[in-house]
């Protein structure tokens, strides 16, 4: 920080016919208080800046032929002096001096001032009388300064009148007595800390008159206040017990404060607190009005059971799942497209439960971690939050280590970031269940209370007829004693009253076991149902820490009995995660399949005749249609080609068209760069893609156990996260790979029989091949010649040449030489099929 800015700026050294002084400039930089001031930080990265502003404002004085030399920054005093160099003249040093001050400062006030570290123009320029020091010791700016004697005293007056042009003086203490050996010193005590700081800098090393023939030269530095600011300077001089005391502080008021309320704005979430469409007013209003005018029922988007028998089992898995108390995960997996979370909102829709949705998918799709975290915090309902403090701990805890030595534990990980989201999601969703066992409480109670007084009611009536009831209130008009006989009347008693009693007793039991049977079912239904929606990783993503913090998130749910939770995943693999988190507990898995060829059709027709299209279909359509398979995607974007009045053979060559386009460019990339970034080889993909377009399934070792793969299990499994295949298990393991949709074995097909990209992908394939092979045959000549050398030392007796006799080193020897032209025969046979298809490509121009 003290090395100079001559080089940067390139001015020359002075010449020798020229004189050289000091000016310093003022209130560029801030003043540094204490070591915990960070304001020093926006000057130390608007330096260079603030220089080149300086250096160009002082250029323009031309009194005396001023030039600067050098810049030289004094940030902890806010300053920056400026070496100049001017032409004297003799008996005129100081009116010199003096112009070239008042020079530069009429230049600073037509634009005025110079240049600061807020933006704005302020501050002055001054003649430094004395010597600049530099210094970076933890000595920082005072309003109170300390001038050393080097000599005899200076008189008041005289300090009065050498301090004074600088700021107002509030206070001059001459010098006591002091220890023999100690330097004298006055202190003088200014208005402001800029007028101090002018002071220290201008005046040091300078030479006073102490007395008419006696010169002393005063060294000037700051003084800390004894009683002002005490509260500052110990907290400034103990970091090491007032950061810890502040971070507790600040960490009891966010659970004390902020914690409770993002609880209750989690719950306000997930009750619909905030969404005015809930409300008894708006939907009156609704009910009142625009229902009114609607003519056309809406579309009935739920399938009929005939049409969706295929997910009738699933669905009533859920629905058993959600019907009884949660002790593990329900995992519903199937392809992208199966209709998962179409058949989860209709459920959720009968069951008319609090639910939370929580889309991983959005959350993935996040830049950066601040930005994840606020996502999370929207879809929850978490606020307040502020991803501004989260952004500055790594600032706060890089300043701490040069305060206390270490981090000051500020800034925290994204992960426990975002487990403290959920932690608190948590309580915000006990607070629901809580809210509605409450609610449902007082609705048994209230219903309780009202079959008390029905009972009591249908008592009172029947003893009134019988003529057996009597108004207790006759007691208080019949006065007491004797007297208080004649308030019973003339009614009969009732005997059998205890017989009733006794009857009746049975019937309450009966309830009571009623109304606990009810409650226990209302204690489920009062759970809220958390939904995570596309649970699965990202082809290259990074968020991992994301997926296994709502794993042990969602674990913690079911095992505290929170809520039901319920995983949405295309992929059967990401129950993995969840499984690791919950180990002792099996998962609920529930799987999706693409529907058959009749149920497809059926949903289409129905669908169809829902929009008012009454269509027949033919044999050639029904075959069209079955090429797209049974997944819900591609039937719902054929419906709606065909509402919009396309046939249905061109709709469907249409779709299988554009998954040709899509599949071309996110298997293969745009280009060889985009392919690079892809974590899957060309070569492996093609070879994929070539089988299943002639079979529709392969099997899975068959693909690891040969060129291209060769037991990398790492491409397969990301092109199944790709949707681009499907992996099928059998007890436990791997056992065949299909294409990800049904609609891809057609479009594999179309991508094979392209002539131009089938022989440009063949060539790439089999370059690779050529230099897997070739790099076998170097291999294996290198080993054979060292194979030849061992032979040749190995002991010959004299009728080898008559008897060969078989060694170690001969046998290997052979069995290389097969392999070698077994390599070579595959090289040469590759070589040939690549001219051929060059050729063919070359025509097909």
């Amino acid at each position: 920080m003290l090395r100079s800015v001559l080089p940067r700026r390139g001015i020359s050294t002075v010449p020798v016919n020229r004189k050289e002084a000091w000016l310093f400039v003022d209130s560029v930089f801030p003043i540094q208080l204490a070591a915990w001031d960070l304001r020093h930080y926006i000057g130390f990265f608007r330096r260079e800046y603030l220089l080149s502003r300086l250096q160009s404002q002082l250029e323009k004085v031309k009194t005396h032929n001023f030039q600067v030399s050098d810049l030289q920054p004094h940030p902890k005093d806010g300053g920056v002096y400026v070496r100049f160099a001017y032409s004297p003249q003799v008996d005129e040093q100081d009116a010199i001096l003096k112009d070239i001050e008042k020079a530069v400062r009429d230049e600073a006030n037509a634009h005025g001032g110079f240049p600061n570290w807020v933006g704005l123009t302020s501050g002055n320029a001054w003649l430094v009388k004395g010597t600049p020091w530099r210094e970076d010791m933890n000595r920082y700016a005072s309003p109170i300064v300390r001038v050393l004697f080097d000599g005899p005293d200076v008189n008041e007056q005289e300090l009065y009148e050498s301090f004074r042009p600088y700021g107002r003086i509030r206070d001059i203490v001459l010098p006591g007595v002091v220890p023999a050996g100690q330097p004298r010193f006055a202190t003088i005590t200014f208005h402001s800390l800029p007028a101090a700081t002018i002071a220290r800098n201008v005046l040091y090393g300078v030479a006073l008159r102490s007395q008419p023939s006696n010169i002393t030269r005063i060294r000037t530095l700051y003084q800390k206040p004894i009683q002002a600011h005490a509260i500052r300077d110990w907290t400034a001089n103990h970091p090491k017990v007032v950061l810890p005391l502040l971070i507790f502080l600040l960490g009891s008021l966010s659970y004390a404060i902020f914690d409770p309320v993002r609880a209750i704005m989690v719950e306000g979430k997930v009750l619909n607190w905030f969404d005015y469409r809930e409300y008894s007013l708006y939907r009156w209003l609704m009910a009142n009005t625009l229902a009114r005018l609607q003519t056309v029922s809406p579309e009935n988007l739920n399938p009929t059971p005939a049409v969706w028998k295929e997910r009738s089992d699933a669905q009533d898995s859920l629905k058993a799942y959600l019907a009884d108390k949660p002790t593990t995960i329900a995992f519903l997996h199937g392809p992208q497209g199966s209709g998962k979370t179409r058949m989860v909102e209709a459920i959720l829709a009968e069951e008319s439960r609090s639910v939370l949705y929580i889309d991983c998918r959005e959350l993935q799709k996040q830049g950066s971690d601040s930005q994840l975290i606020g996502a999370l915090a929207n879809q929850t309902g978490y606020w307040p939050v502020f991803t501004l403090f989260s952004s500055m701990g790594n600032l706060i805890d890089l300043a701490s280590v040069g305060l206390i030595g270490q981090k000051a534990g500020i800034s925290k990980s994204t992960k426990d970031q975002l487990t403290e989201i959920l932690e608190v999601v948590a309580a915000g969703l006990a607070r629901v269940s809580s809210s509605h066992r409450n609610d449902t409480k007082r609705a048994l109670d209230r219903e309780r209370t009202l079959k008390e007084r029905e009972k009591q009611a249908r008592i009172t009536s029947d003893k009134i007829k019988r003529g057996v009831w009597h108004d207790g209130r006759l007691d208080c008009v019949a006065g007491n004693g004797v007297i208080s006989e004649l308030g019973i009347g003339d009614e009969d008693m009732d005997p059998t009253g205890e017989i009733i009693t006794q009857q009746a007793a049975p019937d309450s039991s009966v309830d009571k076991r009623e109304e606990k049977s009810k409650a226990e079912l209302d204690a489920v239904k009062a759970l809220p149902i958390v939904i995570i929606k596309n649970y699965s990783s990202k082809v290259g993503s990074t968020r991992e820490d994301l997926l296994e913090t709502l794993a042990n998130w969602a674990a913690s749910l079911v095992e505290n009995q929170i809520a039901h939770v319920v995983v949405l995943s295309d992929n059967r693999e990401n129950a993995k995660r969840l499984a690791k988190a919950l180990p002792t507990k099996p998962l609920y898995a529930i799987g999706l399949s693409d529907a058959d060829p009749a149920s497809s059709l059926s949903f289409m027709k129905q669908k169809l005749q829902d929009a008012g299209i009454h269509l027949e279909f033919t044999k050639e359509q029904t075959a069209a249609v079955a090429r797209l398979g049974g997944r819900a995607s591609d039937l719902e974007s054929l419906i709606h080609k065909i509402r919009n009045g396309q046939d249905v053979q061109d709709a469907v060559e249409e779709i299988v068209n554009q998954n040709v386009s899509e599949l071309r460019k996110n298997a293969f990339g745009d280009d060889m760069d985009d392919a690079k970034s892809l974590p899957w080889s060309r070569e492996q993909v093609w070879h994929i893609i070539n089988l299943l377009s002639k079979k529709p399934e392969i099997a899975y070792y068959d693909i690891i156990a040969d060129f291209p793969f060769k037991g990398d299990e790492t491409a397969l499994r990301n092109m199944e996260h790709a949707e681009l295949i499907s992996i099928t298990t059998k007890d436990g393991r791997p056992s065949t790979i299909r294409p990800g949709k049904p609609v891809f074995r057609w479009v594999f097909d179309k991508l094979v029989q392209d002539p131009v990209f089938h022989a440009a992908q063949e060539i790439n394939y089999n370059d690779k091949a050529i230099a897997k092979n070739e790099s076998t045959v170097k291999a294996c000549e290198e080993e054979l010649r060292l194979l030849g050398e061992i032979m040749a030392s190995e002991p010959k007796p004299w009728y080898g040449w008559i008897v060969s006799r078989r060694s170690a080193a001969r046998e290997r020897a052979r069995y290389v030489a097969e392999k070698m032209l077994k390599a070579e025969k595959k090289v040469q046979a590759l070589d040939r099929r690549n001219d051929a298809l060059k050729k063919a490509l070359a025509n097909a121009f």
